[in-house]
């Protein structure tokens, strides 16, 4: 896809759901009789941005079946909103509004199909981690969620409903997905909880909007749609939405206004970050640049402080005793990511060793690109805006640094033991422990087992030094790298390369030589599956 890159001709596989009309006249965009299901993408050429075709030197063919098409076409229902992948949540939602899917127009039928569809989808995002908020992955969630709870609302639905959503979407799917069930509590949680906020606000938005709707606009003004977005909680594009049902559009450079105007209010209030305890690292992400990372370099680097969270509420300074959320300019500290914990360690300030700043950072997050240190201010004050010294527990990264890079090598034993096909589901890497989760298509032996432990303290006594370099994404690949599955990647690529053993994609820290693991122990090894 895209105007540049790797392409080719291609054929489309359509099944006819009536033969019997036979072959004249053929419609293929009639989607009452025919359904594409199957695609092929014979991958042949590289166009370039003069649309120059350059024939590639490997071929392939880049190929794709629907999974729910083939359940339509294999269970004979007119879409895949009726098949047994999705109609049981219909079917729950129905019950809830009393109501029957046969019976209703097209409009309630639209209804349930948006409830089933999106309470499936948003039980696997938050089973995956995601957590609503008004950034990212969770801004999408927290679309997808205010929908179904609106489209509820159109169908009768007037009591909070998403949980018993969540528990049909655990009991459909749980059979190919059994960590639905181990984080049931967390999906169930979180579906209450963001339902609850919602329903606070959702009857006044709902109100405003008939009163705008009563004046016959021929558009929905940026102003109005930025008020129903932060005051009532209404997404842009679930009031884009309501527009179209009555027929009209809304101002989207209007909104935009609106959102910037807002943007500057705050940068320009004392308060340089509004912050709420909910929102505090949504707001600090939103309103900072990028915090430059030196941890790759250094463990110990002079900062600025960019920001402050006290006790949960925004602030210009900390005092001793304070617990404290914060933002440098610059950090030596790993923010949590690719598995890998956050560093912990100290901020000291001038004359720490005679009564100055002391700071114990105990965790460090990373939202997008800005680094959140959370800890406690043990001595002295501090204030945006100080200079201070990060410093990061060495013997803490020494050991995470160990176990991460003992996961790279964890997972090469694994694909030349057991099954080269192997693939990375997750991992952990702590200061104490590794956990590494794989998708594998049977047990892995005892006798396995010993295998891999001994093959990497083998490579451990070998004493690799690493190799670790940046390049672009198409040369790491290339040159064999592994890459997460869906994971997305820049243009430009940190490469781990422990040289004969193990080549992957990861921006974690890592020993600069296998010898510095010291000893490897498996301690246990479980399936997730029942």
């Amino acid at each position: 896809s895209g105007p540049t890159g790797p392409c080719g001709p291609c054929s489309e596989i359509y099944y006819d759901f009536k033969p019997e009309l036979g072959d004249d006249g053929i419609d293929l965009e009639d989607d009452s009789r025919f359904i594409e299901f199957y695609n092929l993408v014979f991958m042949q050429y590289n166009r370039d941005a003069e649309g120059t075709l350059t024939p590639l030197a490997n071929r392939n063919i880049d190929t794709g079946m629907g999974l729910e098409r083939m359940a339509q076409i294999l269970q004979g229902v007119p879409n895949n909103y009726e098949t047994d992948l999705i109609y049981p949540l219909i079917e729950t939602a129905a019950n809830l509004a009393g109501i029957d899917y046969r019976s209703l127009d097209a409009k309630g039928q639209t209804s349930l199909k948006v409830i089933g569809d999106h309470s499936r989808a948003i039980t696997q995002l938050i089973c995956d981690g995601v957590t609503a908020s008004n950034l990212g992955r969770g801004y999408i969630l927290r679309r997808l969620l205010r929908r179904v709870v609106r489209h509820g609302r159109l169908l009768g639905i007037d009591k909070p409903f998403l949980t018993a959503m969540g528990e049909a979407s655990i009991a459909l799917m749980q059979s190919a997905y059994p960590q639905l069930v181990e984080r049931r509590e967390v999906i169930v949680a979180e579906l209450a909880r963001e339902e609850a906020r919602f329903l606070e606000t959702l009857e006044r938005g709902e109100k405003l909007l008939a009163d705008v709707l009563a004046a016959k606009p021929k558009q929905i003004s940026g102003a109005q749609a930025f008020e129903l977005y932060d005051t009532y909680g209404f997404p842009l594009e679930l009031t884009e939405e309501i527009a179209e049902e009555h027929g009209l559009s809304v101002d989207l450079a209007g909104f935009e206004a609106a959102m910037e105007a807002q943007r500057q209010r705050a940068k320009a209030a004392a308060v340089s970050i509004d912050l709420t305890l909910q929102g505090a690292i949504e707001q600090m992400a939103a309103e900072l640049e990028a915090t430059a990372f030196k941890g790759y370099e250094a463990l110990e680097h002079p900062s600025c402080v960019q920001a402050l969270v006290v006790n949960g509420e925004p602030a210009e300074k900390a005092a001793a005793g304070d617990s404290v959320q914060l933002v440098l300019d610059s950090t030596p500290f790993y923010g949590e990511g690719g598995g890998q914990v956050g560093d912990r360690g100290v901020l000291c300030g001038p004359g720490a060793d005679g009564g100055g700043l002391i700071v114990a950072i105990t965790s460090v997050t990373r939202n997008r690109s800005v680094f959140v240190h959370t800890g406690r201010v043990e001595r002295g004050t501090l204030a945006v805006g100080d200079l201070v010294n990060a410093q990061v527990d060495r013997a803490c990264r020494r050991r995470a640094q160990a176990n991460h890079t003992a996961t790279h090598l964890l997972q090469a034993a694994l694909k030349q033991v057991v099954d080269p096909g192997i693939g990375q589901a997750g991992s952990l890497v702590d200061f104490d422990r590794l956990r590494f989760d794989f998708h594998c298509p049977r047990a892995v032996t005892p006798a396995e087992l010993d295998e891999i432990e001994a093959l990497i303290n083998g490579w451990i006594a070998d004493a690799h030094a690493l190799d670790v370099q940046e390049m672009a994404i198409e040369q790491a690949k290339a040159a064999g790298a592994v890459a997460m599955f869906g994971e997305k990647y820049a243009d430009v690529v940190r490469v781990v390369d422990v040289p004969g053993v193990s080549m992957e994609l990861c921006g974690g820290t890592h020993v600069a030589n296998t010898a510095e693991i010291g000893l490897f122990k498996i301690i246990g090894e479980s399936g997730v599956a029942a």
